[in-house]
């Protein structure tokens, strides 16, 4: 029995915290970790929940707290915003909003550029000075923080953006950004240019949640050029870990959310505007279909692969909006009876879920195919059997219900 919004059992919020996932379970349990110290920090319960390769799901995680709290707040753990905080998360909280419509949903931003991080890694710089015995008041010290690296030029810009903010006011004699893949410059090429000038020391300090491969990358890379350059000491810092500045951080991120003040760079956000060499990167449509199949290829977390980044992807994944106009046609219908068609079907490596609203409203219910990038418009049940008779298992589209293709 479903507890009513008036019981006072209920609590008026919650919140969840959205980590990446990894396949080591050392990163998985510093999210909980955190999760625990945000929940101490705001005295409301706080739950973790995984993208992928971990358990549970966001929608678990979401199926399990909503019957609970008027109110969940879901923030996601990451330092900037690339895909998965602009495309998955999102998709997940317009899921729930869809699902559970008793309980209000916020989406809350990412860590991003935050004082008390720049603190953080001042700190980290210091412990590495006092290590290699160098103070940047008297010596030569140059810092360089090493971050993943992003297909998204916003992301990456952040972290130009947060290697000047640690460098103003500060006795350095300079701090520069890199990345250790992904994009340039790398880190191997940045420590070599920073040589070139001599420093006394050089502070490298890996930008990373938790201890995990990329950050013992970076720790090697700095090791080895210590040893390529003996005029030089370098040093590496350990990663953000589960200090309490990255749980006031969070906290902080909590409250935006709370009262509705959450920012994102809008106009540098390459979903929202045309930048040069991301023109074929597209948001809203196809944004919402990548991140569908990206769920469904990290469906079963189970049994995850020693390879970085296996997929165990379907062959097509179906979307079908389900949001109220594409509903009040059909939809669910719809949905229903695709899914069964593909249950009966021979062979048919089809993945078939709701979808929110896919901008084409008063023409639904909309049937979306992806990778084939085609949209079928004002399906009803009887034109199911034809799309997955046709398309789904002989790849021959439906002409005559074709809405558009991307």
């Amino acid at each position: 029995m479903s507890l009513e919004r008036s019981d006072p059992a209920l609590d008026d919020d919650a919140v969840l915290l959205v980590g990446h996932g990894s396949r080591r379970e050392e990163s998985n349990e510093q999210v909980r970790t955190l999760a625990a110290k945000l929940e101490s920090r705001l005295s409301v319960p706080v739950d973790a929940a995984y993208i992928e390769l971990a358990e549970p799901s966001i929608d678990d995680a979401i199926e399990s707290m909503a019957p609970t709290c008027r109110t969940m707040t879901v923030v996601p753990l990451s330092l900037f915003a690339a895909s998965h905080v602009k495309n998955d998360v999102p998709l997940a909280v317009q899921r729930a909003r869809a699902t559970h419509d008793d309980t209000e949903f916020r989406f809350g931003s990412h860590l991003g550029i935050h004082p008390s991080l720049v603190d953080l890694l001042d700190e980290r710089t210091r412990a590495v000075e006092s290590d290699l015995g160098v103070d940047r008041e008297d010596d030569d010290v140059a810092v360089v923080l090493c971050a993943r690296g992003s297909s998204d030029p916003d992301s990456n810009g952040d972290v130009h953006k947060l290697a000047r903010l640690l460098y103003e006011g500060r006795e350095f004699t300079r701090v520069e950004s890199a990345f250790i893949g992904v994009t340039t410059p790398r880190l191997e090429e940045t420590l070599h240019t920073v040589a070139k000038d001599r420093p006394d020391a050089v502070v490298v300090l890996p930008y990373m949640l938790g201890d995990g491969v990329l950050t013992g990358r970076i720790v090697d890379t700095a090791e080895t050029f210590d040893e390529e350059y003996p005029y030089v000491d370098a040093g590496a810092s350990g990663p953000l870990g589960t200090d309490d500045r990255v749980v006031e951080t969070l906290a902080d991120r909590y409250q935006e959310a709370r009262s509705g003040s959450v920012e994102m760079s809008c106009d540098t956000c390459k979903y929202k505007v045309e930048l040069a060499g991301y023109e074929d990167d597209e948001g809203g449509a196809r944004a919402m279909l990548r991140s569908l199949v990206h769920q469904a290829e990290h469906a079963d977390r189970s049994d995850v692969d020693d390879d970085p980044h296996v997929h165990d992807a379907p062959e097509k994944h179906v979307a079908v909006c389900t949001n109220q106009t594409c509903a009040a046609s059909g939809a669910a219908t719809v949905l229903e009876q695709l899914r069964q068609g593909v249950r009966d079907a021979d062979d048919c490596d089809v993945h078939v879920s709701r979808s929110s609203c896919l901008g084409q409203c008063g023409d639904g219910p909309i049937v979306a195919v992806y990778p084939d990038s085609v949209w079928y418009g004002g399906v009803t049940p009887d034109d199911t059997d034809r799309i997955v008779s046709s398309h789904l298992e002989r790849d021959r589209i439906v002409s005559n219900l074709v809405h558009q293709s991307l």
